[in-house]
This record gives C-alpha cells, sequence and structure tokens, in this order.
C-alpha cells in the first residue's frame, strides 16, 4: 500500500476551504457538489468532507472533538529557522490561531504550532537553520 493523502471531517466546509487555501496554500483539486473537496500540498493530496455529509454517505455516527484538538497534527515544513518565525507571522497575521511561539526544541528543531478555524493542530518546523 502506498500513503496518497489524509483527510479530515469538518463543521463549516467552507471557511475550512478558504482557510487552507488562502492562509496556507493549498491547492483544490477536485470538489464532489460542495460535500467534500481533495485539496493539494506539494504532491500530498488533503481529503475534506463535511461531517454531516460523511456520515450520511456511511450511515453512520462518529464523534468529534470541540475546540483545539489535540487528535492529530498537520506538519508542514519549512527551509530554516528564520522561516518558522516568518510563517508564523505570515499565518497568524490571516487569522490562524497561534498555539505555540516558534521555539527551538532541545533535539535541534525550530517549530510551532497554530491550528485552523475548527481547532485542527499545524505546526510549521524544521532542523536546518
Amino acid at each position: 500500500m502506498k500513503l496518497d493523502g489524509f483527510g479530515i471531517f469538518v463543521n463549516d466546509l467552507a471557511a475550512q476551504i478558504e482557510f487552507y487555501q488562502e492562509v496556507l496554500g493549498f491547492e483544490i483539486k477536485q470538489t464532489a457538489e460542495d460535500r467534500n473537496v481533495y485539496l493539494e500540498k506539494d504532491g500530498t493530496l488533503f481529503l475534506m468532507y463535511g461531517r454531516g455529509d460523511f456520515e450520511d454517505m456511511t450511515s453512520s455516527k462518529f464523534g468529534y472533538a470541540d475546540g483545539i484538538s489535540g487528535h492529530f497534527e498537520i506538519a508542514l515544513g519549512v527551509e530554516n529557522y528564520a522561516a518558522v518565525d516568518k510563517t508564523f507571522a505570515e499565518v497568524t497575521d490571516k487569522g490562524a490561531k497561534p498555539v505555540m511561539q516558534p521555539t527551538t526544541m532541545p533535539w535541534g528543531q525550530r517549530t510551532c504550532f497554530i491550528s485552523d478555524p475548527e481547532g485542527n493542530l499545524i505546526e510549521i518546523g524544521t532542523f536546518v537553520k
């Protein structure tokens, strides 16, 4: 098997699409009647489904976290330490919620965390000074 991408389930599909496009630079690859969307970033497929639509499609009910969620993270790499700081400033200016300011970790990574409008965690980091 090969990993093609990953997906998240959202309350407000339009707002989330706007965030991932405008703030993080993801590109729309395909939409399906406003029920789901395939986005892409650097060759990785990122699927986004409306929660109710996905439940209708699968005839199942699911539980969802509210607020800032620690269930998973999306990791975005940048070229060097200075780019971590610059990118953090840019995306928070555009509306990303700051979770952790840029910090150099004991293992040598410079990293920070933001969240999307629904609380999904996004890490921006690098090991390159």
